[in-house]
C-alpha cells in the first residue's frame, strides 16, 4: 500500500512541532519545502563540507563554508519568480566564472559584506521570501576526513563517495563548532529529522559537529531518519538500514534514530520503521512530497502521542 497524503489535515497535524531537518543536497531541499508551510518552526542545519563542483572551485581560492546544499535548499524555498533558474545558473566556459555557479557566488559576496554567514543567508532568504530558517551546520570552514581499515587516511567528501568500502571512522577537519542558533534549536525542537541524501557526505557531516551530537543526544526531540529511495553510488549504498544504524551509532556513540522512514524490501531492525512511500513520477530517486508529508505526520503520531497528529497504519516493527 503507497502512502498518499491528505495535504491539508496532514499539514494541520504538524502545525504545533518545531521541526528541525539535517542534511544536505537534495534531500534536505526536498524535506523542507515538504515542511516549508512550518514557516519559522521549520529549521534546516546543512553540511558544508562540499569540496567539489563549483563550490570546491569556491573553496579551493577563498577560505569560506560550502555555499553549494545551502543555495540547493534556498533555491527549493524561494516564492519569487525565476528564483531558482537565478540561484542555480551556472556559467559556462565562454566566460571567466567558468563552472562557477551564480547563486553560490550570490551568498559568498553578501558573507564578504556581512558579520557572519549566517546574515548573508539570511539577507538572501529575505530577498527570496524564504520563510523558513537555513542554518550552516558550522560557520568555520571544514572538511570530511575519513580513516580506512588500512590505516590510510582520505581526505575531502569527493575521494570519500568513491571509497569501495565503508571507513573505519569519519571526521572533520579541522574539529568546529556549531551554529548557536542550530544549537538553540535543536534543543527547542519536538522532532529531529536526518536525510535522504548521501549518508557519508551529507548526513554525517552536521552530525560530526560534537556540540550538535551533543545537542541531539541531550534534546527531547524524536529523531526520524528517511532513507533514500534508491541506493547511493558510494560505500554506503550497500549497506541494509540496520547496518546504517549500527554504523552510526559506532560512530558518534549512542543511537539517535527513533523512527526510519524506509522503502527497503527486508526490513530487520530494532525501531520502528514507516515504509511504502511514493516516489516523484519524474524522478524516482525523489520523494512524492504528499507521500512524504503523511509519512512523516505518521512518525510524528506515533513518536509522539500526546499531539494531534494521523494515525499509523505502515509500521513494520515496533520497539
Amino acid at each position: 500500500m503507497v502512502i498518499h497524503s491528505q495535504s491539508a489535515r496532514d499539514k494541520q497535524a504538524l502545525m504545533a512541532l518545531r521541526i528541525t531537518a539535517i542534511g544536505g543536497g537534495h534531500g534536505l531541499g526536498r524535506v523542507m519545502s515538504t515542511l516549508a508551510f512550518l514557516e519559522r518552526r521549520l529549521v534546516g542545519i546543512v553540511a558544508t563540507t562540499d569540496n567539489g563542483g563549483a563550490t570546491g572551485m569556491l573553496r579551493k581560492h577563498h577560505q569560506c563554508i560550502a555555499w553549494g546544499d545551502i543555495r540547493n535548499c534556498m533555491s527549493q524555498l524561494a516564492n519569487q519568480p525565476l528564483a531558482k533558474e537565478v540561484l542555480n545558473y551556472r556559467f559556462n566556459s565562454n566566460s571567466n566564472l567558468d563552472g562557477h555557479n551564480l547563486g553560490n557566488l550570490l551568498l559568498y559576496t553578501l558573507d564578504a559584506l556581512s558579520a557572519r554567514p549566517i546574515d548573508g543567508i539570511q539577507l538572501l532568504s529575505r530577498l527570496l521570501k524564504v520563510n523558513n530558517r537555513i542554518l550552516p551546520m558550522s560557520e568555520t570552514p571544514t572538511d570530511l576526513l575519513a580513516e580506512l581499515d588500512n590505516n590510510l587516511q582520505c581526505f575531502g567528501e569527493i575521494r570519500i563517495d568513491e571509497l569501495n568500502s565503508m571507513p573505519h571512522r569519519l571526521s572533520l577537519s579541522p574539529n568546529v563548532s556549531g551554529t548557536p542558533e542550530a544549537l538553540k534549536h535543536l534543543q527547542r525542537s519536538d522532532l529531529i529529522i536526518l536525510g535522504p541524501g548521501s549518508f557519508l557526505t551529507s548526513v554525517m557531516p552536521p552530525l560530526l559537529v560534537n556540540d550538535i551530537a551533543k545537542a541531539i543526544y541531550e534534546s527531547p526531540a524524536k529523531v526520524i531518519f528517511i532513507e533514500n529511495l534508491v541506493p547511493e553510488l558510494s560505500p554506503a549504498g550497500a549497506l541494509t538500514l540496520m547496518q546504517k544504524l549500527d554504523w552510526l551509532e559506532q560512530q558518534l556513540g549512542f543511537q539517535p534514530i527513533d523512527l526510519a522512514i524506509s522503502n527497503a524490501s527486508s526490513l530487520h531492525t530494532d525501531i520502528p520503521v514507516i515504509s511504502c512511500v511514493a516516489s516523484d513520477q519524474e524522478l524516482i530517486h525523489r520523494h512524492n512530497t504528499d507521500g512524504l508529508l503523511a509519512a512523516i505526520v505518521q512518525a510524528a503520531h506515533y513518536l509522539l502521542p500526546h499531539r494531534d497528529a494521523e494515525a499509523v497504519t505502515d509500521i513494520h516493527s515496533l520497539k
